[in-house]
């Protein structure tokens, strides 16, 4: 196709983009500045601020909103594929089968205890799930999973992205300050934090504080969480199938098309771990790869951050906001006993 063919597209997307790409930088400058605030943390901060001042709030509604749609949505897929590139399964296996049962126990526990806690006070079954998985794996990264394997609409992803954000950034304040109190040793605090917290860059931040020993138990802890993303999303897609099934078994519905069982973005995370894993990237595409996905989530977060609206979220968000804090210590909980457990 020819250039000018893209033009109107571009036109379309190019405001947002910019709009994101600049917030995006201003998150990494502060995050260097100070850096115990996450920059993850810091780009949906803006989006909020960008989408509640007078100033911005109507440029953000408006023409921006496209390519701030754009930004929170495809970047963000494209961010979860880079992020299989973190994750060994050398490393997931030498945990050893124990401490991989209970992690494993920890997420499942936790989501199931999540959606059940979302649907006692009533939520929507869309909202409980992504709320659900953003606790229980990996944070705003699972949510966009799931819900391109539920089909759940993008403006629905919003609200349980900015919980997972803003929950996981009370944890690096909360968790390590509670190291002391609970007895835990540098390992047993990492363990708890990888088995706890949500972001992969929360992870860090919060098991930092407590030295190299505890930061590197956290990290592996942490992503043997994201390898679960893949067969949770895989059985999630498998149960939307069957639904779709039955539902052209009783409508006349013969140009429905079958939701796919894995969306091809989740399939390139799968590739990606395996490219980790077998030792195919070596430690300079590794570095730049991280560095990708820092940028293509923080992106992505601020997107997803402008269309947050606090009056809308006030009048809306309390019995979310109940169940995040609920999910919170839920699996702080879990993981705390798991840590217990796994390093005595």
């Amino acid at each position: 196709m020819p250039f000018n063919s893209y033009v109107p597209q571009l036109r379309r997307l190019g405001p947002g983009v910019v709009l994101s790409i600049a917030a995006t930088g201003l998150a990494f400058t502060i995050h260097a500045l100070i850096p115990a605030i996450p920059a993850m943390t810091l780009a949906v901060a803006l989006g909020l601020l960008s989408a509640n001042i007078p100033g911005t709030a109507v440029w953000a509604a408006g023409r921006a909103r496209p390519g701030l749609d754009f930004g929170g949505k495809h970047l963000m897929r494209a961010g979860i594929v880079l992020l299989g590139l973190k994750v060994s399964m050398g490393d997931v296996l030498g945990l050893g089968w124990l401490a991989l049962l209970l992690i494993t126990g920890v997420v499942l526990l936790s989501l199931a205890g999540t959606y059940g806690l979302a649907r006692v006070l009533r939520l929507p079954g869309e909202a409980a799930l992504l709320i659900a998985t953003g606790f229980s794996i990996c944070g705003a990264s699972a949510i966009g999973a799931m819900a391109a394997v539920r089909r759940i609409k993008h403006q629905d992803t919003v609200l349980p992205v900015a919980l997972v954000t803003l929950c996981g950034t009370l944890a690096i304040g909360v968790l390590p300050l509670l190291m002391h109190p609970l007895g835990l040793e540098p390992e047993q605090f990492g363990a708890w934090t990888g088995a706890s917290v949500h972001d992969v860059g929360q992870v860090v931040a919060t098991a930092q504080t407590a030295g190299p020993a505890a930061l590197a138990v956290a990290v592996v802890v942490k992503l043997t969480r994201v390898v679960l993303l893949a067969p949770i999303a895989a059985a999630a897609g498998l149960q939307q199938r069957l639904l779709h099934v039955r539902r052209r078994a009783n409508q006349a519905d013969a140009d429905g098309k079958f939701p796919p069982i894995i969306p091809l973005f989740v399939l390139g995370f799968i590739a990606m771990v395996g490219i980790r894993t077998m030792g195919w990237a070596g430690p300079a595409v590794l570095e730049a790869a991280a560095a990708l996905q820092d940028i293509l989530l923080a992106t992505a977060l601020f997107g997803l951050g402008s269309a947050v609206r606090v009056r809308t979220l006030i009048h809306t968000g309390g019995r979310a906001m109940i169940v995040a804090l609920g999910s919170w210590l839920l699996i702080a909980t879990l993981g705390l006993c798991a840590a217990w457990i796994m390093i005595r």
